[in-house]
């Protein structure tokens, strides 16, 4: 199959282009800056678009043996929730969505799959909730998640493809990512104890799994097969933000932790330009429609999680 990956020169993007890569497909990365990202020895070629308007890239979804889309295009999220901030977060996600679904509009021929990149922050900051895909997004949730997300899975609504699944992905754990690393550089300086209240929900995935998942809803499995529609991306067992910074001390040696009380997390977020609402706020998101389609997790678990990624 060939698989285009609009936005797949992030960290995400490039690991999914590797993995498809290595697998045998032909894989083409939209991208606003062809020649910075490392895709490894795997064959992928890139080609640039300004992921908002309809261009000479679109020539990539033209229907031959197959094709299919991924879209995780899109700015970082890492950044202080100012209105103009929050503004081109959510732009850049809803321009790039649109110029795609134009693109494939003039085709005449739907894009086999598509896979449609979005994030369980939808749900906002849903306290004690357990939330799956038959849950109602939230219409006064934060404007930088719900806000940003809402509009981005509505931007593909109007796709034409035969398969559309939309994947609400949590924090992907992988070694050597932003987010992994900056929980593990709080424990490496002492600093490794709950943040804020400590029983905030924390929902996650080891990256292996979201590669197995994203390879079924692009129909690369031949014995899972995904519905159209939401799909979470969140292992079965989220945990509390107390758990999660305990674990991480397990496996770093570091038996205590100075908590970062509320105060401190805004303050560090101005100086670092985040957000605080990424560490203080939290969902319990798990996949009913992963359970009844049988995937089946190679880690359910987080300590099983970390010590994969971390021995």
């Amino acid at each position: 199959m060939k698989i285009v990956v609009a936005g797949g020169s992030g960290t995400l993007g490039r690991t999914l282009s590797r993995d498809l890569a290595g697998r045998g497909h032909e894989v083409v990365v939209l991208t606003r800056s062809p020649g910075r990202a490392d895709y490894g020895t795997d064959p992928v070629r890139e080609v640039a678009w300004d992921a908002r308007t309809v261009g000479p890239w679109a020539d990539e979804l033209r229907p031959g043996t197959g094709v299919a889309l991924v879209n995780l295009a899109g700015r970082l999220v890492d950044a202080r929730p100012t209105r103009e901030n929050v503004a081109a977060l959510r732009d850049s996600r809803v321009d790039a969505t649109r110029a795609l679904v134009g693109a494939a509009a003039r085709l005449g021929t739907p894009v086999e799959r598509w896979l449609q990149a979005s994030t369980t922050a939808v749900y906002s900051d849903a306290g004690e909730a357990r939330l799956t895909e038959s849950s109602p997004v939230p219409d006064d949730g934060l404007p930088q998640m719900t806000g940003v997300a809402r509009p981005w899975e509505e931007a593909a609504s109007g796709a034409d493809a035969r398969h559309l699944v939309v994947l609400r992905t949590s924090i992907v754990l992988d070694a050597g990512t932003p987010a992994l690393d900056r929980l593990l550089l709080l424990v490496r300086l002492g600093v490794g104890g709950t943040v804020g209240r400590g029983d905030q929900w924390f929902s996650w995935i080891h990256v292996d799994d979201w590669l197995a998942i994203a390879r079924a809803a692009l129909g690369l499995d031949p014995e899972l097969e995904l519905p159209d529609g939401p799909v979470i991306a969140a292992a079965p067992h989220p945990v509390r933000n107390r758990d999660l910074m305990a674990a991480l001390r397990r496996v770093s040696g570091r038996r205590f932790g100075i908590p970062t009380p509320v105060p401190l997390v805004r303050l560090g977020a101005v100086v670092l330009r985040t957000d605080p609402l990424l560490a203080l706020t939290g969902r319990h998101t798990t996949s009913e429609v992963l359970d009844r389609a049988g995937f089946r997790f190679r880690f359910p678990t987080l300590d099983d999680a970390l010590a994969d990624l971390l021995g």
